[in-house]
């Protein structure tokens, strides 16, 4: 899991807050396909926003440890059933979030 500072996540949350979800974590939860994407938009936009519907079984703070477990991402916030995941991406090209 990427660790990164309570000023970074600040910064982060406070970006994150602009953004719509990209992304909806349902009852099959989280299955290969879903992680591609999220890997997927990790390289695209660094910062990614998820929808936890209320279909599933865990809570959404479980969810997003889960997730930045299994990505190498940091958590940066999980308020109600909206979590947020943040990872520098490798990709050229990509606007980078200087944090």
């Amino acid at each position: 899991m990427l660790e990164i500072t309570s000023a970074q996540r600040a910064r982060l949350r406070g970006i994150a807050m602009k953004l719509q979800p990209t992304a909806q974590l349902g009852k099959n939860g989280i299955t290969d396909a879903f992680l591609d994407m999220i890997e997927d938009q990790l390289d695209s936009r660094e910062l990614v926003k998820i929808t936890v519907l209320r279909t599933v079984d865990v809570q959404p703070r479980q969810v997003i440890d889960e997730l930045a477990e299994i990505l190498n991402a940091a958590p940066v916030q999980a308020v109600g059933y909206k979590i947020v995941l943040y990872r520098p991406s490798k990709r050229e090209g990509v606007k980078h979030i200087q944090i």
